[in-house]
């Protein structure tokens, strides 16, 4: 069942249609630890329009499709969407630290590898938040505390530069398109305030945290006067803290 038949689009970003496995992986994205009584799940759901059979077999579905483990009558994620939650979590809340002027430099020292191959490294790089600088050459401030994937040092090697040939907001603002970031991040603030009901709310909401996944997290002495993160982030927040204590409440009243 989908309670939204056609995705819009809010400044570039779609508006994925609702649907049971959406809202389900939403719910335990958002629970730590990432499980819920199938009962909470089923209630949970209720406000976007979805009824306990759809979601049933949704939940049917996605553990036969690896994205849920089921232990009794309690779903928790794979561990493959426990890796989307990490990287979900850190979007929300990103770890930084003061910056120093080093940016951090993945230098690409592979070769022959084919183009599914090349298409992953650059999906990888790009999820870690550098950008590519040159043909393989990622660059971005070292203001992050993380430490890189270890396989990735099959294939790349890492370095702390202090690029001289621009100034680091120049160069901040050619490795990545910090203008459209910000206008879709306001756009979505907008539309997100003025949404009324569940199922709108959670669509706007499923918007604004997969444009979370895609800001660079940079230092605030590089980012354009008025940068939106912060707002995008705290909203959202509280967006699902107010989602998932409202479905363990539902839960208990049971």
């Amino acid at each position: 069942m989908r309670a939204n038949v056609t995705a819009q689009q809010v400044g570039g970003v779609e508006l994925r249609p609702l649907s049971a496995r959406s809202v389900v992986l939403s719910l335990l994205l958002g629970s730590h630890p990432p499980e819920l009584p199938v009962r909470d799940l089923v209630r949970g759901v209720e406000p976007f329009g979805v009824g306990g059979s759809t979601v049933r077999a949704a939940l049917s579905r996605m553990v036969t499709a690896g994205d849920l483990r089921r232990a009794g009558g309690v779903y928790r994620l794979s561990e493959r969407l426990l890796e989307r939650q990490r990287r979900q979590d850190e979007a929300v809340h990103p770890r930084t630290r003061a910056w120093d002027g080093d940016w951090e430099m993945v230098v690409i020292t592979a070769t022959g590898r084919g183009p599914a191959e090349r298409a992953d490294l650059r999906s990888r790089l790009t999820a870690l938040r550098l950008a590519e600088l040159r043909e393989g050459v990622w660059l971005r401030p070292a203001n992050l505390r993380r430490s890189l994937p270890d396989d990735l040092g099959k294939v790349a090697q890492r370095y702390t530069a202090r690029p001289d040939d621009r100034p680091p907001r120049e160069l901040a603002a050619n490795l990545w398109p910090l203008d459209a970031w910000s206008t879709t991040a306001r756009a979505l603030l907008a539309h997100a305030a003025g949404a009324d009901r569940p199922a709108d709310r959670f669509t706007a909401f499923a918007a604004v945290v997969r444009h979370l996944l895609a800001d660079p997290v940079l230092p605030p002495e590089l980012l354009p006067a008025d940068w939106p993160g912060t707002e995008l982030r705290t909203v959202y927040a509280d967006y699902q803290r107010e989602v998932t204590e409202a479905v363990r409440a539902r839960g208990r009243r049971e």
